[in-house]
């Protein structure tokens, strides 16, 4: 690919976009349910809240007899997930194709972020693991401001890159990732390897949906952001 000729910002979500990390996020949250003594939960239920902020995703969850308790259960997540990143190295795995796309966008230019309800801790940690964290310019996690689908987390994005929103574009899984985007006055990709259906996304507002990080390339190359 040729080098773009201005900044452009390719903004990605992170499980279910880059990495499957859904067994991953089942089994913490099947453990941090054990700790506190609630009957499991439907682990497509589980999926369905991916991208939302920890809290929030817990809350919608777990039965309505236990949403006061999300603060708590979202601490045992965090400490049940560290203990599996620690006795796993092989979780999180990328999607087929991820790693030779972001090579790719890079390569030509393109300013690379990472928008996403995942902690800081852990998105750094799976970066580094699979040797792509200084591939990205800006990360944006749960800890720096509103979650999906508030638009904090594209225009800090922004702000902090000196992008315009014209010269921007999200790409995700869940419809969180559209509605973050569509208030954030950006336009969205979805992709069909996540946790929502295509129809949910398009729906949701996404500019297209891709079947492949190949694909993506391609579209990404049509509207300007590779070359």
């Amino acid at each position: 690919m040729s080098v773009l000729d201005r900044p452009r910002l390719v903004l990605f979500d992170f499980d279910g976009t880059l990495v499957d990390s859904q067994h991953s996020i089942v089994a913490s949250f099947a453990e941090a349910c054990r700790v506190h003594a609630i009957a499991d939960v439907d682990p497509t239920a589980i999926r369905q809240q991916i991208g939302l902020p920890l809290a929030i995703a817990i809350a919608e969850s777990v039965p309505a007899c236990h949403r006061d308790r999300a603060a708590d259960i979202a601490e045992s997540y965090k400490l049940a997930h560290r203990a599996l990143a620690a006795a796993n190295a092989d979780h999180d795995p990328l999607f087929p194709g991820a790693a030779d796309a972001l090579v790719a966008l890079h390569e030509a230019g393109a300013v690379l972020g990472i928008a996403t309800g995942k902690g800081r801790r852990g998105l750094v940690n799976t970066l580094t693991r699979h040797r792509l964290f200084d591939r990205f310019t800006v990360l944006r996690t749960a800890e720096d401001g509103p979650g999906k689908p508030d638009p904090f987390m594209i225009r800090s994005a922004l702000g902090e890159t000196g992008i315009d929103a014209a010269d921007a574009i999200m790409i995700g899984d869940t419809v969180f990732d559209m509605a973050m985007a569509r208030n954030a006055g950006v336009p969205a990709i979805g992709v069909a390897w996540g946790y929502h259906q295509p129809d949910a996304l398009r729906d949701a507002g996404a500019v297209g949906v891709v079947e492949s990080f190949d694909a993506l390339v391609g579209v990404l190359q049509e509207r300007g952001f590779a070359q």
